[in-house]
């Protein structure tokens, strides 16, 4: 997995985040394990169902259930690691959308547009005394 950000300026980001098949394929197919042993189909008894015709039926819902975990957990872990102060929340880039096709690609990129919020600094020093009003 590959996570690299680019400053567009001080109060706008690019996260570009890449995801590959050894990120996600273990999970998928212990997912299909669980599928296959709990799957109750005609014509074959409980948990015997064939692993092609599991992955057939399943498996590009559990490749996308799990791209999108493993997406949205990164983007959160890399925004608490790098301790960036975003303004409300990540935003998919619309200028360059990802062209996902579950069939044929094994290598995700996605592109996230993300809202710094700016340093602000007040100096209390100049602001003066301020009056105590007791009620």
């Amino acid at each position: 997995m590959k996570i690299s950000r680019t400053s567009i300026d001080e109060l706008n980001a690019l996260v570009r985040i890449t995801i590959e098949k050894q990120d996600y394929e273990a999970t998928v197919n212990e997912k299909l394990k669980e599928y296959k042993k709990k799957a109750n189909m005609p014509g074959f008894r409980k948990g015997m169902v064939p692993a092609g015709l599991i992955k057939k039926m399943y498996g590009k819902s559990a490749l996308a259930e799990e791209v999108n975990h493993l997406l949205s957990h990164e983007l959160t872990k890399y925004i608490s690691d790098e301790k960036l102060n975003i303004l409300g929340e990540p935003l998919p880039n619309t200028e360059e959308p990802a062209k996902i096709d579950f069939d044929k690609d094994e290598d995700f990129e996605f592109v996230f547009d993300l809202g710094l919020s700016p340093e602000i600094a007040i100096d209390f020093e100049k602001v003066g005394e301020i009056p105590y009003y007791e009620i």
